[in-house]
């Protein structure tokens, strides 16, 4: 099978490691497509960042030239999953209700260790929605922007060790859930420095996109992720016409 991975953000280098994560995580036989778009910010942590980076996941993926089983998103909870569900058929997956569907099969309550504090209302936000909010005892700030984690990695950790032991110690955090994906990989390193089990969104998503395909489903698409209506779109695609 094929599955999309698509960075949120415009830093090839944040794509390249979200990528290796996915592509060790990955059973034999699937193949991992790591996708940057061509437009949009280098680091996403605003609502702004956000809604543009939807807009740029969305044109690499649809002008993709190849056929594909499954989408996931490498932005923890950023916009855009609803329209690329509409727009494709297969399984489209968020990074963020991933970590947190596994992380409630492993303890009673899990904490997301993330970037910027104004991440964390609008993760609270998306788990709310997903319906994943009740058990999670606290999303934590590290105070640290997207890009901050490649700028300073031994810094970024540090700070991340920091709030997953708070999370433990403070929320009563059974699990923990790496809160970007510009934090993949560090998931055992984590682990160890905590003494609780850490999800790695990205490994996450892999794994449950592969189940999804193995088990022959797809997006309903019977009322709300139905094809959009036609109409006319000026402009968009940006990259290539659609295939």
């Amino acid at each position: 099978m094929r599955i999309l991975l698509v960075n949120v953000n415009t830093t090839t280098s944040m794509t390249e490691t979200m990528a290796a994560s996915a592509r060790r995580h990955a059973s034999p036989g699937t193949e991992i497509v790591a996708l940057t778009p061509t437009f949009g910010a280098d680091g996403v942590d605003t609502a702004f960042e956000s809604l543009l980076s939807a807009v740029g996941v969305m044109d690499v993926v649809v002008t993709y030239p190849d056929p594909f089983d499954a989408v996931i998103l490498g932005g923890f909870g950023e916009h855009g999953r609803e329209g690329l569900q509409e727009l494709t058929e297969g399984p489209v997956l968020d990074i963020a209700e991933c970590s947190a569907h596994v992380a409630l099969m492993l303890g009673r309550t899990y904490s997301v260790v993330t970037t910027m504090q104004r991440s964390v209302g609008a993760i609270e936000d998306r788990l709310l929605t997903a319906g994943l909010f009740d058990r999670c005892a606290s999303v934590r700030s590290t105070g640290l922007a997207t890009l901050e984690l490649e700028r300073d990695p031994i810094t970024a950790f540090d700070a991340i060790v920091d709030q997953a032991r708070r999370a433990v110690a403070e929320d009563h955090a059974e699990v923990l859930c790496l809160g970007c994906g510009g934090m993949a990989g560090l998931d055992e390193a984590v682990a160890a420095a905590t003494g609780v089990p850490v999800v790695d969104g990205i490994a996450a998503a892999v794994t449950l996109g592969e189940s999804l395909v193995r088990m022959g489903l797809r997006t309903s698409k019977i009322c709300t992720y139905a094809p959009p209506d036609p109409k006319q779109i000026t402009g968009w695609p940006l990259s290539a016409p659609p295939r």
